[in-house]
C-alpha cells in the first residue's frame, strides 16, 4: 500500500467508525511507524479533512445538521472538573473542548469530546494517572467549553444547572 492509499484507508476508517482510532494501533495495522501515521493525519488535515486528535485517538468531525453549538464561559477549581462536565453530559450535551486564553500563547484549546459519564470518568482518570494539570490552572479557573446538543432546550438546561452550581461566568 502506498502513502496515498494509506491516507485514503485512514480517512475511510475514521469516516465509517464511531470510535476514536489510536495512532499506534493504526501504525501496527498498516505496518508503519506511529510517526508515519502522525504525518498522514497532518497531510489529511492540510487537505481540509476535519480530523481531530482526542486523548482517546483520532476522530473525523462528522457534520450533523441538527446540532446546536454554544461556547460557554465557566470558572471553578480543578477539583470540580468532573462535576462540571457531568452536568453538561447528563442533559445530553457533548463537551467538545476546553479553551483558555493564555497571556503569551493566546488561545489554547484541548479536545475533550466527552459524550458520556464513562468518557468523563476516563478523562479525570487520565488527569490523575498522568499527574497532569488541567488548562484551567493557567487562568485561575476561568475557561471556555464548546458544547453541542440536539436542540436549544438542552443547552438552556445545561446553562441553568451550571448557574445553580455557580460555575457559569456571568456578565
Amino acid at each position: 500500500m502506498n502513502s496515498k492509499e494509506r491516507r485514503n484507508y485512514i480517512e475511510e476508517l475514521l469516516r465509517k467508525g464511531d470510535n476514536p482510532q489510536k495512532g499506534h494501533i493504526l501504525a501496527e495495522e498498516l505496518g508503519v511507524t506511529r510517526q508515519v501515521i502522525v504525518k498522514d493525519i497532518a497531510i489529511l488535515r492540510a487537505e481540509g479533512k476535519k480530523i481531530i486528535a482526542t486523548p482517546e485517538g483520532y476522530l473525523i468531525h462528522k457534520e450533523e445538521k441538527s446540532v446546536v453549538k454554544k461556547v460557554i464561559a465557566v470558572s471553578h477549581i480543578a477539583a470540580n472538573i468532573e462535576e462540571e462536565l457531568k452536568i453538561i453530559v447528563k442533559f445530553g450535551g457533548v463537551v467538545e473542548d476546553v479553551i483558555v486564553e493564555h497571556p503569551l500563547y493566546g488561545e489554547i484549546r484541548g479536545m475533550i469530546m466527552a459524550k458520556t459519564f464513562y468518557d468523563i470518568e476516563n478523562f479525570v482518570k487520565r488527569i490523575n494517572e498522568y499527574k497532569a494539570e488541567p488548562l484551567l490552572i493557567l487562568t485561575g479557573g476561568v475557561h471556555l467549553h464548546t458544547i453541542a446538543a440536539e436542540n436549544n432546550d438542552i443547552i438552556q438546561n445545561i446553562i441553568e444547572e451550571l448557574k445553580v452550581k455557580n460555575y457559569l461566568v456571568s456578565d
